[in-house]
């Protein structure tokens, strides 16, 4: 188990800026209340799915589309985000996508990123339909519900829906945790050394309120 107090008193001072708001608590909280309810041991998987949403959200530990900028409040509309997406591809600054995921289907849908990682194409959000029994192919921004996007993050990190990559890829009993290459279950290597070091933080934090 994880006593709370001495962990939230952790993070405030790192990966955190020294101050923790309600929503941030509350992200951080259910992603242990997963990790608890499901019975993991492993400290530093742990970390990494804390580690993951604090990069992929912003440090907002809260469900959000993707675009959202730090300074923003609320999810922008998937209408601001489409512009936003095809204002940056357009301009070369997302050379690893070859194909503008985030463009309406014909049924007016748009599988850009939604969620704790960004869940991105339809049969992503198929997968997660069927292992949780909620209807994200008729209302994706259903993945914007904490409620849903905590098991989505735990489900996809651990079974590799993804990218095929999968936590046991790179953490395990008895071997030293790959935190760079990790990376490799949500993007390739894309912000990797980054991500590797806020889990480091929360690694030291886990330990500590264990």
């Amino acid at each position: 188990m994880i006593n709370r107090e001495v962990f939230f008193a952790g993070v405030r001072q790192g990966p955190f800026p020294g101050k923790l708001s309600v929503s941030q608590v509350a992200g951080c909280s259910a992603i242990l209340d997963e990790w608890e309810r499901r019975k993991l041991a492993g400290h530093w998987e742990l970390s990494y799915l804390l580690a993951t949403p604090f990069h992929e959200t912003g440090t907002a530990m809260q469900p959000v589309i993707e675009t959202r900028q730090i300074g923003e409040k609320k999810n922008p509309s998937v209408y601001v985000a489409i512009a936003r997406l095809e204002r940056s591809w357009a301009a070369g600054r997302m050379p690893w996508v070859k194909k503008a995921y985030w463009r309406k289907d014909a049924d007016g849908l748009s599988w850009l990123g939604r969620g704790l990682p960004q869940v991105t194409h339809k049969y992503n959000y198929l997968k997660a339909e069927k292992a949780l029994g909620v209807p994200f192919t008729k209302n994706p921004d259903l993945m914007l519900d904490l409620r849903y996007a905590v098991p989505v993050m735990f489900l996809g990190m651990i079974d590799g829906w993804f990218t095929s990559k999968k936590l046991s890829d790179y953490f395990g009993p008895g071997r030293e945790p790959d935190l760079f290459n990790a990376r490799r279950i949500i993007n390739g290597t894309e912000s990797a050394a980054k991500v590797a070091g806020y889990a480091k933080m929360f690694y030291a934090d886990i330990r500590s309120a264990s």
